[in-house]
């Protein structure tokens, strides 16, 4: 157990993103034969079998919507894996997806990025978002894939 919260796409964002992805895409669900995809909504690969969806999501314009913020520039939107009908989401309290090299990057209250931090063990997670934590300025961080920069999942100040 962590005190960190890897939080998975909220229900509400879900049911949007089954109707309409970010990008205003409708949904385009398919079985995912061989499994292994990172789940945005339950924190875990698919299995082989699964039926899912590859949608846009747009991670700071929800945040911002939720805070007040805006973003700006940095309202990128990106591709994410979840489950094309309802999940009963993550089933476990343990940080997701750090088999593989990842980015934990910052941001401000306000939705700027204030740098971030190449993590490449498993070890390095909890460290990597109490460094980030111990700025003031930090108030959420981004876990990101190294190779294509998707959002994995978001980790909010304790």
């Amino acid at each position: 157990m962590t005190r960190y919260t890897a939080r998975p796409l909220l229900p509400s964002a879900l049911k949007e993103l089954r109707d309409l992805d970010d990008a205003g895409r409708p949904l385009s669900a398919f079985t995912d034969e061989e499994g292994g995809a990172p789940l945005r909504c339950c924190l875990r690969r698919s299995a082989p079998g699964e039926r899912i969806a590859l949608v846009s999501y747009a991670p700071l314009r929800r945040w911002a919507a939720e805070t007040g913020a805006d973003p700006g520039a940095y309202d990128e939107q990106g591709p994410v894996f979840i489950h094309a009908d309802d999940c009963p989401g993550p089933q476990a309290d343990t940080l997701p997806f750090t088999n593989a090299h990842r980015t934990v990057r910052r941001y401000s209250a306000d939705g700027r990025i204030l740098g971030g931090r190449l993590v490449t063990d498993p070890d390095d997670y909890v460290p990597a978002f109490t460094e980030a934590f111990t700025d003031p300025e930090v108030a959420l961080v981004h876990v990101r894939a190294v190779e294509y920069g998707c959002f994995l999942y978001e980790v909010r100040r304790p």
